[in-house]
């Protein structure tokens, strides 16, 4: 059974959540930990001959160390790259926070000492017309790791999330500053300073910018041991 099972999210789409999730992944493997990862739902995947494929999850597939099917990482995969609940609609399925639980709780049974569930977008992505993603971590009161983006506005949206995922009854284990693009911010010290101290949870690192992404090397900015404290 994974000894420890967090959820990413991010402020928003976009953000760097897969890279961050990968380089946890690495920097937990250059520990010597057994890792596992997988993204429930995922749009803008590829048609390929050994049928529909996401980059995300193909990119958690690659830093973890556990051998897993494609289908075990992402069971919904949705070929517009469009909100989840939009390309489900137009692909005639349906999802559900319960059906999403009951894959999360497969690898959970698992054996490793750490399984990231990688989300979809931000905290209140839709999954269809009465539920939104937030319900998944919830039902299963998994911890989350909120990842933020080092552009304007990241302040007001990373502390929003931040109660949002606290109203809804879980803790925020830590958070991960990523820039995701070249050159940093204006005030980038002051922000980050800002949100260190009114954040009220451990900064796992700050990720520089990468025209091509590289987890294993990003996994050296992290420092994760505060996640297997307790």
């Amino acid at each position: 059974m994974a000894k420890k099972s967090f959820f990413v999210t991010g402020t928003d789409t976009g953000v760097g959540k897969t890279l961050v999730s990968a380089a946890i992944l690495e920097a937990a493997a250059a520990r010597g930990l057994r890792t596992l990862a997988m993204k429930p739902v995922a749009s803008g995947c590829e048609n390929t001959p050994e049928g529909l494929r996401n980059e995300d999850a193909l990119a958690l597939m690659k830093a973890m160390t556990e051998p897993l099917s494609y289908e075990q990482v992402n069971p919904l995969a949705l070929e517009p790259a469009i909100a989840p609940h939009v390309a489900a609609a137009q692909a005639g399925r349906q999802i559900s926070a319960q059906r999403l639980v009951g894959f999360c709780r497969g690898l959970q049974m698992r054996p490793a000492d750490l399984l990231l569930v990688e989300g979809a977008g931000g905290w209140r992505v839709p999954l269809n017309d009465r539920e939104t993603y937030s319900a998944m971590p919830v039902e299963l009161g998994m911890p989350v790791i909120l990842v933020v983006p080092l552009r304007l506005g990241c302040i007001n949206h990373a502390l929003l999330t931040a109660e949002a995922i606290r109203r809804d009854g879980l803790s925020v284990a830590g958070w991960v500053a990523n820039r995701p693009e070249p050159g940093a911010m204006e005030c980038e010290q002051a922000t980050l300073a800002y949100l260190q101290n009114h954040l009220g949870t451990p900064c796992l690192g700050v990720l520089p910018y990468q025209a091509e992404a590289d987890p294993a090397k990003l996994a050296n900015e992290l420092s994760i041991e505060v996640l297997f404290e307790n």
